[in-house]
């Protein structure tokens, strides 16, 4: 018995509502789109990841541009790298370092605390980060302290034995709660805490001081007279840990009652931290008994 093949259907006309494929030059342009919608954000991230290396000639122009301050903690961070590599070429920055220690924007002062600490030899760094003890942040001050301590010099240890408590934080105004984050949020520094509307219709953003996480914040709806706390942020980890460790060399006997809380009191501390809150305490007693 023979085969016989399917017979063919017939194609349909085309009729006015079947719409033609694109053509080259439609998916030139979607694949352009396409293409640029991939590409902006990695150029996004390109220009702000620090760790993107910068020519000396770079590290210049950021180090001086004020318009963009990532600019300056970027070559920042690079002239604080050059430094721990004992690479000479980083001294031809050092003036900028002492002139950045006054710069308006806290970031870029915070950033430069730390680098300026990573060469006791530099000149001008000791007294400029003596000044910076005074600075507005609490974040600012206690990196200058922090850094002060490989001089030898143990004039910031306030700042560092303030670097393990925890902020306060108040009302600016009488007002009313409208939006708050949850306890137990960990939350970077400038981060939003609460939204606070007070008086006609104006409002606040509430920000924490320092890096760490949410103990406590008043709920939304609260009702708060000026002055009032708003929340207590605890330090973040990092901080405690770097306070700590300081303490242990410069640490005296009534800063002990700022060390015993990590040792076993506080919850949501890691082992390190608590062996070296241990370790603080028992160099600090053998060292002022």
């Amino acid at each position: 018995m023979s085969a016989h093949p399917i017979p063919a259907q017939p194609l349909p006309e085309r009729t006015a509502s079947t719409k033609p494929g694109m053509s080259r030059t439609q998916k030139l342009l979607f694949f352009l789109t396409a293409w640029l919608i991939c590409l902006m954000p990695f150029l996004f991230w390109w220009n702000t990841w620090f760790g993107r290396k910068l020519s000396d000639q770079q590290l210049t122009e950021y180090l001086h541009d004020t318009k963009k301050p990532r600019h300056i903690q970027q070559a920042l961070v690079q002239v604080g790298e050059r430094i721990t590599r004992r690479d000479s070429t980083a001294k031809q920055w050092y003036p900028e370092l002492v002139t950045l220690a006054a710069d308006p924007v806290e970031e870029v002062r915070n950033t430069d605390a730390w680098v300026m600490g990573q060469d006791t030899s530099g000149a001008g760094f000791h007294e400029a980060l003596l000044k910076m003890l005074t600075d507005p942040s609490p974040m600012v001050r206690g990196n200058a302290a922090l850094s002060l301590v490989r001089f030898g010099d143990a004039t910031g240890r306030p700042q560092i034995v303030a670097l393990l408590q925890p902020a306060h934080i108040v009302s600016p105004e009488s007002g009313r709660i409208v939006d708050s984050d949850r306890p137990g949020t960990a939350i970077h520094q400038g981060g939003l805490i609460a939204k606070l509307r007070y008086g006609s219709g104006q409002s606040a953003e509430i920000r924490s001081p320092i890096p760490g996480r949410i103990r406590s914040v008043a709920g939304t709806g609260a009702n708060l007279a000026a002055g009032t706390e708003i929340a207590v942020v605890d330090p973040s980890t990092e901080q405690v840990w770097e306070a700590l460790r300081a303490l242990y060399l410069i640490g005296e006997a009534e800063d002990i009652p700022s060390v015993l809380p990590y040792e076993r009191e506080l919850p949501d501390i890691s082992n390190d931290v608590r062996e070296q809150a241990t370790i603080t305490e028992r160099a600090i007693r053998e060292r002022t008994k």
